[in-house]
């Protein structure tokens, strides 16, 4: 394999220093070789300084706040490649992985996005941290969703036709994302990729997923679980009145409801998404019928999803 220089990888961080630095090991490790930017989310433990100690050549933005998901946005502005792949900071590409998805993108000018296989590795135990795990990773539970897919799809699409991607996970063209808008500062991270992904459909923009490519995750031990929980849930609500027809958005509000834990994490959820409401209203832009008909079509599969649940 060679160097490719279509995609660029973004990753945004924020106090993951030690976890972020394994990235960019990796990352620099790919025979890809592709331009790599970090978004450091105003981090407390020297993360900036590590990252120009040890990877000096990758572009580094320190927005002095913590954007959330819009930081990736800041990368995107700066990006001079056709494509970005985005990576979290407890996350990797599969050598070989950015190239595939590349050549896809070339070769279907309408796919704007291609979600890849997560692999999920066990965390190494704190007490000891350099040892080997013996433990094969998993596939996360999402891939089996995004594999069987139900949506409708057109004959040229490569893969199965997806209403929404996972962006630790997914290659997106440059120009299909900036004129979308990128990630909204407002929802600022937890599902922020569902808006987006309706505002791609909606442009007429298709969203797959590509078996054979792989992302590793790792998931980080050092995350906020009850504020992920909150953030998605009052998301969710957003996105749906944001995009989804009224009655959509109404029986998907009714059954959050009455599915999420009765506890005080989701009470907040709720009233931040109440607070919201002004906004919403004012940037309201139901779906195109035919996009609004096609995502119906995930419900069903999303009610009984393993991956879904909010808890924490």
């Amino acid at each position: 394999m060679r160097a490719d220089p279509r995609t660029t990888v973004v990753v945004i961080t924020r106090n993951r220093r030690d976890e972020l630095l394994h990235t960019l090991d990796q990352l620099a490790a790919l025979p890809e070789q592709p331009p790599v930017t970090v978004v450091d989310n105003a981090s407390t433990d020297a993360t900036a300084q590590a990252v120009r100690a040890h990877h000096p050549h990758i572009t580094l933005l320190t927005p002095h706040r913590n954007l959330g998901a819009a930081g990736r946005n800041l990368a995107a502005r700066l990006a001079t490649t056709p494509y970005l792949a985005f990576c979290d900071d407890d996350s990797w590409w599969e050598p070989g992985s950015l190239t595939a998805a590349a050549d896809l993108l070339d070769t279907h000018p309408r796919l704007a996005t291609v979600t890849a296989r997560i692999l999920v590795h066990p965390h190494p135990h704190p007490d000891t941290p350099h040892r080997h795990d013996e433990r094969a990773p998993r596939e996360d539970p999402i891939v089996t969703e995004l594999r069987h897919s139900p949506l409708p799809r057109p004959p040229w699409l490569p893969g199965p036709a997806l209403g929404s991607f996972l962006a630790a996970a997914t290659v997106l063209r440059t120009g299909a994302f900036r004129t979308a808008g990128g990630f909204s500062p407002r929802l600022w991270l937890g599902g922020e990729e569902e808006l987006l992904a309706a505002d791609l459909a909606a442009a007429g923009w298709w969203l797959t997923y590509a078996d054979h490519l792989t992302v590793h995750h790792r998931p980080s031990p050092h995350r906020d679980a009850r504020l992920r929980r909150r953030h998605g849930i009052r998301n969710t609500l957003w996105c749906n009145w944001l995009r989804r027809s009224a009655p959509t958005a109404l029986r998907r509000t009714a059954h959050l409801a009455r599915t999420v834990p009765r506890d005080a994490t989701s009470v907040r959820a709720f009233a931040e998404a109440a607070a919201g409401l002004p906004w919403v209203l004012r940037e309201r832009r139901p779906l195109p019928p035919a996009v609004e008909a096609r995502l119906r079509l995930l419900e069903a599969p999303q009610k009984t999803s393993a991956a879904r649940r909010y808890v924490g």
